[in-house]
């Protein structure tokens, strides 16, 4: 609480300003720390209006927990972890007539000494604090009519299963889902998914958890650090290198593979060309051929092949570019699809705010100096593999955006630009720019290209 009026959030080395308040606003915000019931600033007064605009800035950072508490008892029996930065908890109704069910990607587990539940289709995690709960969530493995639940619970655990359906952890069936079972999660896309695949995904990646993504060092005070080189085997050794000369002439693929390397600061004076990402996009991704294939089964339909420079598992190359341009001499920013099979690249509307998130997340996640002329996105259409292949989906898709990134460095190394590849990218923030439902099609992987920056010189 700041003297002139101001509000401000510490994080360890980070703050966030949250605006100025009036002095009675001030003085129900100290309230926070134990908690303010939603109720309570519910109204139209101007007190109210003040900390319901705090309370959701808060949320939109990220900031706020929400604890659901028994009328006939003070323990919190849950507590409600925002996994995403624009979660409010808010209750789908539901009526005694009503037949509800757990979704498969729905899950118990434990979490230190908590249970929780939790599913990657929902916006909050939820902390179990009564093994009551623990008992009804496991009797709606199978579907359950409210009307016979609510002859056992209290009202309180009846909110707590609003607040589950609009999260989509409960869902709720019509006569015509019959029990509930895979093809019935609300969206005929997710009956590709196997639930360790969409856990995956969401678990690996930015925008749909809340949990330290990337370079943490989480267990550096455990355990020591593993060798770089493994120790070798005991047994008998063949020496290679009387067999593999360096006195023999270099081939231009292991010059290229030698001279392989992540560039992380670029030339924003003399920027890629749009020749040059022509010619890049050209000898990496582009399609060369396509065909079809007899159908599987009888009765099925004839299946749709191509042929790119890099290897794809099945045949498949469900992978899709997405450009993000900020610096390219011939190319306006934006964000761009890259059109494989016409060799063509399509403008898709995005704010300047989104872009600008995407590259400073990809500048962040480098820890470079400064953000990348052309950031790629790698995106996977999901379906394409998951058509096929069975709990080996996913691991494949990620299989193949190590071979197309391998090919990126190689052709970026040839060409005598820059690359880099990046870790993890925002799921969510990607879905909102191109509209696209995140297990339909979604972020896979990244890759920065542009021009490097020659090393200055000492004199």
């Amino acid at each position: 609480m700041q003297p002139d009026g101001n509000i401000a959030v510490f994080l360890g080395d980070y703050s966030v300003n949250l605006g100025q308040f009036s002095a009675a606003a001030m003085d129900r915000a100290r309230h926070l720390g134990t908690g303010l019931p939603l109720a309570s600033f519910a109204g139209k007064s101007i007190l109210a209006r003040e900390i319901d605009a705090l309370v959701h800035r808060l949320a939109r950072k990220g900031l706020l927990e929400y604890r659901l508490s028994s009328s006939r008892n003070t323990q919190d029996f849950v507590i409600i972890e925002p996994q995403v930065p624009d979660y409010w908890p808010r209750r789908a109704k539901l009526g005694k007539r009503d037949t509800v069910v757990l979704s498969r990607f729905a899950y118990l587990r434990r979490r230190g000494n908590e249970m929780v539940l939790e599913s990657p289709r929902a916006g909050a995690l939820f902390r179990i604090g009564d093994p009551a709960i623990a008992a009804t969530l496991a009797a709606l493995s199978q579907p359950q009519k409210i009307g016979k639940l609510d002859q056992k619970m209290a009202s309180s655990t009846l909110h707590l299963l609003e607040l589950l359906l609009d999260c989509q952890i409960l869902l709720k069936l019509d006569a015509k889902d019959g029990q509930g079972l895979r093809v019935n999660e609300g969206d005929g896309n997710l009956v590709l998914w196997d639930f360790h695949d969409l856990v995956f995904h969401t678990r690996s990646t930015e925008g749909r958890q809340a949990n330290p993504v990337g370079a943490a060092f989480t267990y550096a005070s455990v355990v020591p650090p593993s060798p770089a080189v493994r120790p070798p085997w005991a047994g008998s050794r063949v020496d290679l290198r009387t067999f593999s000369s360096p006195a023999e002439p270099n081939s231009l693929l292991r010059k290229l593979l030698r001279e392989r390397h992540s560039t992380r600061d670029f030339d924003d004076k003399n920027p890629v060309t749009l020749g040059e990402l022509a010619q890049f996009l050209d000898t990496t991704a582009r399609v060369v051929s396509e065909w079809k294939s007899e159908p599987y089964f009888e009765g099925g339909s004839e299946v749709a092949y191509s042929a790119r420079p890099y290897p794809s598992a099945g045949s498949a190359y469900e992978l899709e570019l997405y450009l993000t341009v900020a610096n390219c001499d011939g190319l306006a920013r934006g964000l761009y699809h890259y059109d494989a099979g016409s060799h063509a690249l399509v403008a898709i509307s995005a704010s300047a705010q989104q872009l600008q998130a995407l590259s400073v997340a990809a500048q962040f996640a480098m820890d470079a100096p400064g953000q990348p002329q052309i950031l790629i996105t790698i995106a996977a259409r999901f379906g394409r593999v998951s058509w096929k292949y069975s709990s080996i989906a996913y691991s494949l898709i990620l299989k193949n955006v190590g071979c197309l990134i391998q090919t990126f460095y190689l052709a970026a190394t040839d060409m005598g630009l820059g690359g880099c590849a990046i870790g993890t990218t925002n799921i969510d923030l990607f879905a909102k720019m191109t509209e696209l439902e995140l297990h339909i099609e979604g972020p896979v992987g990244q890759f920065a290209l542009g021009r490097g920056k020659k090393p200055e010189v000492q004199r």
